[in-house]
C-alpha cells in the first residue's frame, strides 16, 4: 500500500528520503539514515523520530530516538 492508501502525512514521513535517495557508501546505510534523522529531529524541532533499514537477504530493523 502507498501512504497515500494509509492515509499517511507525507510532510512526516520520509522527509529526507531512503538511505539511497541520500547517497551513502557501501555498507553506511544505517550510519547514514541515523545521522540523517538525528540532524532532522534538531532542523525539524522535533522530539521524536523513527529510522528504518532493510538488510541484506530480506533482514530489517528499526529505531526509534527521543529528543530529550
Amino acid at each position: 500500500p502507498s501512504c497515500h492508501d494509509l492515509g499517511l502525512d507525507l510532510d512526516r514521513v520520509n522527509v529526507h528520503g531512503g538511505a539511497i535517495a541520500l547517497g551513502h557508501p557501501f555498507g553506511m546505510g544505517g550510519a547514514r539514515l541515523s545521522t540523517t534523522l538525528l540532524n532532522g529531529l534538531v532542523a525539524r524541532d522535533v522530539n521524536v523520530g523513527l529510522v528504518t533499514m532493510c538488510a541484506a537477504g530480506g533482514q530489517g530493523m528499526s529505531m526509534i530516538v527521543e529528543r530529550i
